[in-house]
């Protein structure tokens, strides 16, 4: 249940929608298993299997894309295509042309999809419908892209944007590393990326090292220095959550002090109730959590939708 990524959107505050309203109109795009001829399947699946495609607790929502893909990889349809091509050859007393291989390879993969397994991938997302709090839990834009634009079919209006902030992510980064000080209620933890602008996109990577150092963080001002800017930098929040922010505004790595799972579990006698209580402490940390990255970093930039 514990998001490990966030990629951070808006909504407008706040965004009004009756829960059983979105509910509904996730139905008009539920998900449902590959067919035998299909690639690919995708669709909102409950999120506490419980029927119900939108989880609420405490005004807080989770929602889940499910997405199927059959798993037919291009070398074995290359290799059938090949042994077929030759044989064509044999038969016919020269190579197929390139129209037939291009029927050929249709044929071949439509045959062999029905017969390839399956792959199944959940992604969830938390919605804070009060707040204007929009995020995927996903490692790549990409992915939160699939999910968004699913989400797009389903709903009549969907006023998203991107969370835009002040000072850019890689400003706020190098400020902090210059001065060898996090802002207030952060610390800098041991993980840093830095690369150069140029064509080389030359790196620098410091893994597990203890960047207050005098000899790590005079070797940091150098890079910064030489034109290196930060792309990534692991932090701690409040003693509570450690996480790499990104260049692109992306939470990554999230952990959650042990404490707070702890106190989570004690307070849950069965699955669902350790499902309740795991979402409720996730999402009132995020609703701290949050607003001080953004502060962070001089505060959002709002934009319309």
């Amino acid at each position: 249940m514990w998001f490990k990524n966030l990629q951070l959107y808006r909504l407008p505050t706040p965004w009004n929608i009756e829960l059983a309203k979105f509910d509904e109109l996730l139905s008009r795009a539920p998900f449902n298993r590959c067919a035998s001829n299909e690639p690919m399947s995708k669709g909102w699946v409950s999120p506490r299997r419980d029927g119900s495609l939108v989880f609420s607790l405490g005004g807080q929502w989770l929602i889940a894309l499910a997405v199927e893909q059959r798993l037919l990889p291009s070398s074995v349809v290359n290799e059938e295509v090949k042994d077929r091509a030759e044989a064509m050859e044999a038969q016919q007393g020269y190579a197929p042309g390139r129209k037939q291989l291009k029927e050929l390879r249709e044929r071949v993969t439509e045959e062999l999809m029905p017969r390839a397994f399956t792959r199944r991938s959940s992604t969830f997302v938390w919605v804070d419908p009060k707040n204007g709090w929009f995020c995927v839990d996903a490692s790549s834009p990409g992915k939160a892209e699939e999910v968004i634009e699913h989400l797009r079919h389903c709903l009549d209006e969907f006023p998203l944007t991107m969370l835009h902030t002040q000072v850019s992510p890689t400003s706020a980064m190098a400020d902090w590393l210059a001065g060898g000080e996090a802002p207030a209620g952060f610390t800098i933890d041991r993980d840093c990326e830095l690369k150069a602008a140029g064509e080389e996109k030359a790196a620098v990577r410091y893994v597990r090292h203890p960047l207050d150092g005098d000899e790590i963080a005079g070797e940091i001002k150098a890079h910064l220095a030489s034109g290196k800017l930060p792309t990534k930098l692991a932090l701690t929040w409040d003693d509570r959550i450690s996480f790499v922010l990104t260049e692109k505004l992306e939470i990554k790595r999230l952990a959650f002090l042990d404490l707070l799972k702890e106190q989570a579990e004690k307070t849950a006698e069965h699955a669902d109730e350790q499902f309740d209580a795991d979402f409720a402490l996730m999402t009132g940390e995020f609703a701290r959590f949050l607003p001080q990255v953004v502060e962070a970093l001089g505060g959002e930039v709002v934009e319309a939708a």
